[in-house]
């Protein structure tokens, strides 16, 4: 990962949208998290625009600075001709107040290193039989070539950034000057770490803003136009080409921005289609004032900001000491990537593992970030991607799975909206209600089928129904309902437990609860019947007997 990008893990929600806005798809997912390939990213810094979690990160160096400012040495700013679009009705003078207070020694324009710049690309068209070049200020675009189009590095200018050559002039005018740059970009920080000794940091206007109010230090309103320079259209589209004095008639030129373009001319270089062309190339679409870390990037007023650029530049150059070409060289190397180059036979498993066995299943909706499932599939096999991460099959692998558990159930299930309309219904509810088709009732309202005063009941006052037995006359069948009303989804839920036969069995054994009863009610009141009869049996014998006796004593007595 680039030092100057970080991540927040815990704050990636995996919507892949980074990888989405990625030019380069320098963007790695594992693990549920997004990670950034260090040797792919060319650092536009489209992941930290898009991304709605704040996930990512640009590294802040406002320490290092203020380290700096500590060390006794004289420490210079070149800042960037886009503040005039970031900061607005300010000018240098303004700023040079301000960031003076900071404890800086001076604050000068980078648009001086950008004359300097301009000059040798002019001298470079006049001079050096060179059938395209490719303007080499915008550090993204350098990467870019580096890493993904080698073939065109030769035709990249050979020529240090308008940020190296103002630092480099600076510290030449000052004895053991430490330089920073202050911008909107986040690749000047890589550009500075990679090619040391040059620039000694680098902030963003962002990171400049959060420091002076963090000092309570407030830039005054005021823009100066004592000092005019052509070299301060650098921050706009074509501003290159506007700083030109002159024109070779042998050459063409012209002006991209934005990634997208840029890749589709260096696709046309690859090709041969382009010749005897000078081409400035800018990654962010309206050039620098349209930098990652512009703080009005996300409510960015392009006419506007262009207008004021405009009005802040004038016709003349700087006056600036001309370095000699060779102080002017910049190498550039080949970055190798080292990615594996997948078979037929792996992308063809790879789109297998994502459902996708016929080229129709191919939707190619980019939900996933890919422009294409092929593209897809190579990062699957490269390490980049997951399978999982294709929304349409895990949207139907989950459709699949629920409707399978739904049907599989034994209860019956329905699903109205808050408009009582059925919106699913499995196999278990058909039959208890003689359904042939789901398709015969979803979408009509439930009152053709079941008696909405229940689910009316439970959607107007939250209150679940649970396990109500209720009969459906209409079905002939007894049924256990449940019912219940998902306030996030607006769904009413109803569960139905067909509990006929349990219903017809316990009637059964009522009745022959009942039936039993009777005859016992019947046999003891029969064996009453006896017991009094015999009683009164009894009774008549013992009245007899015992006047039996009695005379029989009485006889025996007189004796």
């Amino acid at each position: 990962m680039p030092n100057c990008l970080t991540l927040k893990k815990s704050n990636c929600k995996n919507c892949y949208k980074c990888i989405r806005h990625c030019p380069v798809k320098a963007i790695r997912f594992s693990g549920n998290q997004a990670h950034i390939i260090g040797n792919e990213c060319i650092l536009c810094g489209q992941c930290f625009v898009v991304c709605p979690q704040n996930a990512k990160e640009i590294v802040d160096e406002t320490e290092k600075v203020k380290v700096l400012l500590q060390s006794g040495d004289p420490v210079i700013v070149s800042l960037a001709p886009s503040f005039i679009a970031n900061y607005d009705g300010v000018g240098i003078n303004s700023m040079r107040k301000a960031l003076k207070k900071l404890g800086f020694y001076d604050v000068e324009e980078t648009a001086i290193g950008a004359t300097i710049v301009k000059t040798e690309y002019e001298r470079m068209i006049d001079e050096e039989e060179r059938d395209i070049i490719i303007s080499s200020c915008c550090h993204s675009i350098n990467l870019l070539i580096q890493k993904h189009y080698p073939s065109a590095l030769p035709y990249l200018a050979d020529v240090v950034s308008p940020m190296q050559a103002h630092c480099n002039d600076i510290k030449q005018r000052y004895q053991n000057a430490k330089t920073v740059f202050i911008g909107p970009c986040v690749a000047k920080k890589d550009e500075a770490e990679h090619y040391e000794g040059i620039v000694d940091a680098v902030l963003t206007f962002e990171e400049l803003t959060e420091w002076l109010k963090a000092e309570n230090i407030e830039i005054e309103q005021e823009t100066d136009n004592d000092i005019c320079s052509r070299a301060r259209f650098f921050p706009t589209t074509g501003g290159v080409l506007k700083t030109m004095t002159h024109e070779n008639p042998g050459y063409t030129y012209l002006a991209l921005d934005g990634v997208e373009n840029c890749i589709a001319a260096l696709k046309d270089i690859e090709s041969g289609k382009i010749h005897n062309c000078f081409i400035e190339m800018s990654a962010c679409v309206g050039s620098c004032m349209g930098g990652p870390v512009m703080e009005k990037y996300h409510h960015t007023e392009t006419v506007k900001d262009y207008i004021a650029i405009a009005k802040y530049a004038g016709a003349k150059d700087f006056e600036v000491s001309q370095p000699k070409a060779i102080e002017l060289k910049k190498h550039f190397e080949f970055i190798e990537q080292r990615l594996p180059v997948p078979s037929e036979q792996e992308i063809n498993s790879a789109l297998r593992q994502m459902g996708k066995f016929k080229p129709s299943q191919e939707l190619n909706c980019g939900s996933c970030g890919y422009n294409t499932c092929r593209e897809k599939a190579i990062a699957i096999i490269q390490g980049k991607a997951e399978s999982s991460m294709c929304l349409p099959f895990l949207k139907d692998k989950a459709e699949s799975f629920s409707d399978t558990i739904v049907n599989s159930s034994p209860n019956g299930l329905i699903v109205l909206n808050d408009q009582l309309e059925v919106q699913q219904i499995n196999k278990a509810a058909r039959e208890i209600m003689n359904i042939r088709y789901a398709s015969d009732v979803l979408g009509t309202q439930v009152i053709r089928i079941l008696d909405p005063v229940p689910f009316m009941k439970v959607r107007d006052t939250g209150r679940e129904i649970r396990n109500e037995r209720v009969y459906l006359a209409e079905y002939k069948r007894y049924v256990e309902q449940t019912i219940v009303y998902d306030r996030d989804s607006r769904l009413l839920v109803g569960i139905m437990r067909d509990v006929t036969d349990e219903q017809y069995a316990k009637e059964r054994k009522d009745n022959i609860s009942k039936q039993t009863v009777e005859v016992a009610d019947k046999v003891v009141e029969k064996q009453m019947r006896i017991v009094q009869e015999i009683a009164s049996l009894l009774g008549e014998t013992a009245a007899e007997t015992k006047i039996a006796l009695a005379k029989l004593k009485e006889s025996i007595t007189n004796e």
